[in-house]
Parts: structure tokens; C-alpha cells; sequence
């Protein structure tokens, strides 16, 4: 790269299931590297450019501090619910946020509350401006105006749906993107008989979580993902249907970069019995 060399980065788990002894030291590992180069065996894995790999930071960043906030929420909401007080979602409007601050609590309690909503502060502040800058990142690039136009599709799943994707050619189904991602069912079939257990989630985790935060938004908005999802949460349970929901939303994603259509070239190319691809079969929606 910069000083004139190729860094190749390899599947850690395929690389150490290739080896047959269980003697395990550096010079056994740097033998068994050099002979899966020199034989063209080596795992290689994709890896994202400079750049890139900072904007993924950026989303990480702010995941981690959305996630320590809804930690925050729920202590705040035991705190409430110790003195008798459930609003649920009504506790984060004004009128709650007043109540909350006026409960009567004994002296440890009440710092503890005061420094919980002090964090909470701060990390609202924190997220919108980490919000602003995702939307800025993403505001130039193609492949995410092209995923924005898919209801319940944000700036923040977009850019991370692209981020993480990278180049869509890399994978010539949407089963295996849906298998990078980890929403693969697992399998444990053997003497014929086939059974499917609870998704792999083998893949990238931040990812995954925005997915099923985006079908719930797109469950609710589009026609064809809310008659999937009150079908599936009938026959199965509210947590299956949103999991379902999530590859299902992950497919149309893939094949909007794939084909380089928004949604309504996408619903259109679906309803078109001389245009429908492969993998675009109804079953997959």
C-alpha cells in the first residue's frame, strides 16, 4: 500500500480449522501461513478502505452511546416505578421529566437520580451531534440516496448498510449477504433429516440491530412487510416476526444496490414477470 506492500487480512476461524495438529506455536503458525499463501489456500476476507473504516467508527460511536442511554432510561424507569410512578415513554416528555426530578427519594437515591439524568443529558447532546455528522457523511454518496428511498430506511441504516456491504458484487445471491450478515438460520441436519435452529449471528452485530430497528419502522409503513409481519407474529412470536422482517428488508436492500434501482423501480421490476431476477422471487419479501 503506502510503502509498497499488500496487506492481506485472513478468516481466523478458517485458518485454524485447516490445521490438523493441536500443538499451537508461532512458528507452527507463521509455516502453516507462509504454505496456505504460497498454495493460493489463504482465507482472505474483504477489508474496507481507510476512510470507510472510519465512518464505521462514527456508527459504532454513536450505537454505543444509544445503547448506554437506553440503560440509563431503564434504571431511571425502576427509579419511578420504585415510588409508584409508571408513564413507560411519557417519563422522557417535559411533564415526566418534571415528575421525575420531584420524587421524594432518600439521599443515595436521589444523587444516583441526579447523575443518571445528568449523563442523559449529555449523551442526547452527544448522539445529535453524532447524528448530524452520519447525515453529512452520507449526504453525497449514491448508494445511500438509493437505499433512503425504501420506507423506514434512515440515513443512519443507509450509510451502514453501504459501509458494511462495501461492494455489492461481492456477494451473487442475497443468501449470502443475509449469511454475512448473521441472519441465517442455523442448521443441524444429518441421515436426512433437516432442522433449523435461531439465527447464526455470525456477521456484523451493528448491523443486524439497525436492520431490526428499521423493519419495525418499515412494518408499520409499507404494505407488504406489515401483512409479513402481522402474519409471522400470529404464527410464531413478536421477536421471530422482526428477525423475519430484518432479512427480508435486507434483501430488497441488496438487490437496490445491486440493480442500482430505488424502491419504486424495485416494486415495479417485482411486479414485471419478464424483469423479475432471480433471487427477486415474492418469497424472499
Amino acid at each position: 500500500m503506502e510503502f509498497g506492500h499488500e496487506l492481506v487480512v485472513g478468516d481466523a476461524a478458517k485458518i485454524r480449522a485447516m490445521v490438523i495438529r493441536r500443538q499451537k506455536t508461532d512458528s507452527r503458525d507463521a509455516n502453516h501461513l507462509l504454505e496456505l499463501l504460497m498454495k493460493d489456500r489463504f482465507p482472505a476476507i474483504w477489508v474496507p478502505r481507510v476512510e470507510e473504516n472510519d465512518l464505521r467508527q462514527l456508527l459504532w460511536h454513536r450505537q454505543k452511546l444509544v445503547w448506554i442511554r437506553a440503560s440509563i432510561k431503564n434504571q431511571l424507569h425502576s427509579l419511578a416505578m420504585g415510588q409508584g410512578v409508571c408513564r413507560r415513554t411519557k417519563l422522557w416528555n417535559t411533564e415526566g421529566r418534571k415528575e421525575l426530578e420531584q420524587l421524594a427519594l432518600d439521599h443515595w437515591a436521589a444523587r444516583r437520580r441526579d447523575d443518571l439524568l445528568r449523563m442523559l443529558d449529555q449523551l442526547g447532546q452527544s448522539i445529535d451531534q453524532l447524528s448530524v455528522a452520519i447525515e453529512e457523511a452520507g449526504h453525497d454518496r449514491e448508494d445511500v440516496r438509493l437505499l433512503l428511498t425504501h420506507p423506514g430506511v434512515g440515513r443512519i441504516v443507509a450509510l451502514a448498510f453501504a459501509l458494511t456491504v462495501g461492494s455489492v458484487d461481492r456477494f451473487s445471491t442475497s443468501k449470502q449477504l443475509v449469511s454475512y450478515l448473521g441472519l441465517n438460520p442455523s442448521e443441524h441436519s444429518s441421515g436426512g433429516r433437516q432442522k433449523f435452529g435461531a439465527i447464526s449471528k455470525q456477521g456484523n452485530r451493528l448491523m443486524r440491530a439497525l436492520l431490526v430497528e428499521a423493519a419495525q419502522t418499515a412494518a408499520r409503513v409499507e404494505p407488504t412487510l406489515r401483512r409479513h409481519y402481522q402474519r409471522l407474529k400470529f404464527r410464531k412470536a413478536g421477536a421471530v416476526a422482526k428477525v423475519a422482517i430484518a432479512r427480508k428488508l435486507a434483501v430488497r436492500l441488496y438487490w437496490m444496490l445491486r440493480s442500482k434501482a430505488d424502491y419504486a423501480e424495485l416494486v415495479r421490476m417485482q411486479g414485471s414477470s419478464g424483469a423479475i431476477l432471480v433471487d427477486l422471487h415474492p418469497s424472499n419479501f
